[in-house]
């Protein structure tokens, strides 16, 4: 199923998981190569799920995790769905904080122009576990200067050349 994410690695975190009853017989997260971020997620629906143009579901992956304090699991969409299917996440990247103990679901929606149904054990979404920074917040007056300022919203561009 994938490489083993310890390949080449010196350390690597440990993730406690518990495998729901409705995701028996589903692999569990995994790398599909040795250097993706990503663990693939399956959906752990037990009949399919039809999604129609536009529409969003809800849709289990069977699985709960114990996040490390300072951490977050990401929930982000595939790449493959996104531009074969149309089909992506709302919520992107959805946020596991490190006390939640609660099934991770993800929410799908499909903006394709055809219909797409959602099988179990179909790859739906991937997980990355990434550190969070915990900030104090100083309200202050003003802030420092930059050439950019205040300037948003296509401000710099969409061209090399600048301003166009």
């Amino acid at each position: 199923m994938g490489s083993s994410p310890t390949a080449g690695l010196e350390k690597v975190m440990r993730i406690r998981l518990i495998r729901l009853p409705h995701a028996e017989g589903l692999p569990l997260p995994f790398y599909a190569t040795e250097h993706a971020s990503g663990m693939d997620l399956l959906a752990a629906v037990s009949e399919p799920v039809l999604l129609k143009p536009l529409q969003r579901a809800l849709i289990p992956t069977g699985i709960a995790v114990e996040i490390p304090p300072g951490y977050e699991a990401q929930i982000r969409p595939r790449s493959g769905l996104a531009i074969k299917h149309g089909i992506t996440l709302l919520n992107t990247p959805g946020t596991i904080d490190a006390d939640y103990r609660g099934e991770i679901k993800v929410i799908l929606i499909n903006l394709g122009e055809e219909d797409f149904l959602v099988r179990r054990g179909d790859r739906i979404a991937q997980m990355v576990i990434c550190p969070v920074v915990k900030v104090d917040i100083e309200e202050v007056q003003e802030l420092s200067p930059t050439e950019r300022g205040d300037g948003g919203f296509g401000s710099t561009g969409y061209k090399l050349d600048k301003g166009q």
